[in-house]
């Protein structure tokens, strides 16, 4: 959700969606290092490709999440609903 879809939200909804998305930084950071080692295997494997592109996105995918979350945080706090 970006901050114009999160201003349209009600107050009941922007909470209960807050409670549903907190983040959990040791399963993420654990979830890297995993797709991280998938990564360099398959280069020492030489096998780039399918392979290799796909840990790659969910990397980024794991990245971008704690901005989401920062954003819902803003939300909350302009609402004075922390």
């Amino acid at each position: 959700m970006d901050t114009n879809e999160l201003a349209q939200l009600s107050n009941e909804e922007l909470l209960e969606f807050a409670k549903n998305n907190k983040p959990s930084p040791l399963i993420d950071a654990f979830f890297i290092g995993f797709l991280v080692g998938i990564i360099l295997f398959s280069v020492a494997a030489s096998a780039w490709g399918l392979f290799t592109l796909i840990p790659l996105y969910l990397i980024y995918v794991f990245l971008k999440k704690p901005k989401k979350y920062k954003a819902l945080q803003e939300e909350l706090k302009k609402r004075n609903l922390e």
